[in-house]
């Protein structure tokens, strides 16, 4: 089973000039998303199995989002250079000071998540881990179990 799968997606960029409290600058979107590498820019799309719950979660909102590294965040121009479907890896991005755009989904490229997840499974839901420790004979001595664990079963004294 394949930990990645990847796709091709081609798109252009184009700019609105906002003016926010007397300054003018361009504000970026993406336009014309589609399959293939047919527009002037083309990025590969690749799904990871480690990103599964942020697909899933991505695909349950209202509006699905593809979201797209444009370089460092103050550039005039965008540079894009990385697409993902995983709003933590989008994050990631933001947090590191880089110009992330987004788009909404089309609805081939949702069901091909869709379609990866069902072939790959769920991510396991996160949750505290169980510590798989193997059995410890009685009376024998383990210094790493849990303070709250008693070495020897306690018995109730019968009176």
């Amino acid at each position: 089973m394949p930990a990645t799968t990847s796709c091709s997606l081609s798109f252009d960029l184009s700019s609105v000039p906002v003016t926010i409290k007397g300054f003018t600058r361009l504000r970026w979107k993406i336009v014309d998303l589609t399959p293939g590498e047919a527009g002037p820019c083309c990025l590969t799309l690749q799904l990871l199995m480690t990103e599964r719950a942020a697909y899933r979660f991505n695909l349950a909102s209202a509006a699905p989002r593809l979201f797209l590294r444009a370089g460092d965040s103050d550039t005039p121009e965008p540079h894009p250079s990385a697409i993902t479907a995983s709003q933590e890896v989008a994050a990631a991005w933001m947090d590191g000071e880089q110009c992330v755009l987004e788009v909404a989904m089309p609805l081939a490229i949702q069901a091909w998540i869709e379609a990866y997840l069902a072939r790959h499974g769920e991510a396991p839901p996160e949750g505290r881990k169980k510590n798989a420790r193997a059995p410890v004979a009685p009376g024998s001595c383990n210094h790493e179990r849990d303070s709250h664990e008693s070495p020897v079963p306690l018995v109730r004294a019968q009176a």
